[in-house]
């Protein structure tokens, strides 16, 4: 069960509302609400019993969650106040943001994120909107001594402090020093840059328990490997369907028979703890028919799904780590961003060979299953199914999808309406 609790403190001279989530052009509702204030969106007592009637906590007696939650645009909304607002969302390997100066700037829920390095060498995070008429102030990434507005030149320290506002000398009741940037929660995990808007949230490293200790043991050269590579992909389906595929392979035997010969099916084990679980894997030995692991200094076929829409993985060949993304856009479609990280920026053969593999073979694969379970959940012929779980945990098994619809409940659980929280009937429609 998920658990947010505790405070990481958001150190400097600004302190007030938490906003932002990275995405790439997403079509997000924009509505973060604030701390304290009541929920935007909420959830009806029949209404979260009718999505979850059936499940168990014990997978091997549960059905699946019910269809409504893919297909009602109701809970896309729930979805964006109750598991993006308060969840550590990617933003780039920390190569980025190694040097002080250094920013990125990305984009989250339909705003601007600003995620800066400053003279001291602390990571800060912020809302990229001017105090003055709102003007986005960054873009892109770089490295500057102060945060200039492109359209009135108002200047902030990288600490987000108001630092000049041109011909303010004659206004009155205007303090510069009272005007500061919005923050937002950032941290740096596994030599990954994260954010969360949720100024509340305990940090990633809190909540994910063993899961960086994990990492690194597999991937101990994750500091050093490079930015080399993004695709980038559009699909028709809710985005927790292409994360329920995402974390069983009991379809690829049927579905993905080369990537079955990449790597030891026999070895293939899957676990589960609190926000994430781990993918493990041998590299095949014998017959790979998804590209060639001659002289690969990584043997393994690591995954980690870290809650709601991270994976983190290594897969077989030269020093590799890649994180793929899986954002809503809409109740029915999702988009998906994978980038790669290899010893160089530039690839090699094998390395071209194991995007195209992925391009070209396993995500077309995926692609097509995934839209077709969103095209039968639309009909009344399916509402939930069973989940196929073994007692050995293995890779075929889907305790890991009924792990991450467990979390999924428990998060609707914290948008039930209660009699301080009731929105008008426009919200709940």
């Amino acid at each position: 069960m998920l658990v947010w609790s505790g405070h990481l403190k958001i150190s400097g001279l600004c302190r007030s509302n938490t906003i932002g989530i990275h995405a790439l052009q997403v079509n997000w509702p924009y509505s973060p609400g604030t701390r304290g204030s009541p929920l935007q969106y909420t959830l009806t007592r029949h209404e979260l019993d009718e999505i979850s009637a059936g499940f168990d906590s014990n997978p091997l007696k549960s059905s699946s969650i019910n269809t409504r939650a893919y297909t009602d645009p109701k809970f896309h909304l729930i979805e964006q106040q109750s598991v993006f607002r308060n969840s550590w969302q990617f933003v780039c390997h920390e190569e980025k943001l190694r040097d002080n100066h250094s920013y990125v700037v990305t984009d989250a829920q339909g705003a601007s994120i600003l995620v800066v390095r400053d003279g001291e060498g602390e990571l800060r995070a912020f809302y990229n909107v001017c105090k003055h008429r709102g003007h986005e102030l960054m873009s892109g990434e770089g490295n500057v001594r102060l945060i200039t507005c492109p359209y009135h030149a108002w200047t902030y320290n990288l600490d987000g402090q108001l630092r000049g506002a041109r011909r303010s000398e004659h206004l009155l009741d205007f303090n510069m020093d009272e005007i500061c940037l919005d923050q937002v929660q950032v941290e740096t995990f596994c030599h990954l840059v994260f954010i969360n808007l949720d100024p509340d949230a305990a940090s990633l490293k809190e909540q994910s328990g063993e899961l960086g200790n994990e990492i690194m043991s597999y991937a101990a050269d994750l500091p050093q490997l490079t930015y080399a590579h993004t695709l980038t992909y559009r699909i028709k389906a809710n985005w927790k369907a292409v994360v329920d595929n995402f974390l069983e392979c009991y379809h690829c035997p049927v579905a993905h028979k080369d990537f079955c010969s990449l790597v030891d099916m026999s070895t293939y084990k899957v676990t589960t703890h609190g926000i994430y679980s781990s993918h493990m894997a041998s590299a095949g030995t014998t017959g790979n028919n998804a590209y060639s692991t001659e002289d690969a200094s990584v043997t393994v076929h690591a995954v980690w799904h870290l809650w709601p829409n991270t994976a983190l993985m290594r897969y077989p060949g030269r020093g590799n780590f890649m994180v793929w993304r899986f954002y809503p856009n809409g109740p029915d479609h999702t988009l998906e961003q994978f980038d790669f990280y290899f010893e160089t920026s530039e690839l090699q053969e094998a390395e071209v060979e194991a995007i195209k593999f992925i391009d070209e073979v396993l995500q077309p694969e995926d692609i097509g299953l995934v839209e077709s379970v969103q095209r039968g959940m639309l009909t009344p012929a399916f509402r939930q199914g069973r989940y196929l779980v073994d007692p050995e945990n293995s890779g075929m098994s889907e305790h890991a999808v009924h792990h991450f619809h467990a979390n999924l409940l428990n998060a609707y659980q914290s948008a039930l309406a209660t009699d301080g929280n009731n929105p008008t009937d426009d919200n709940n429609q």
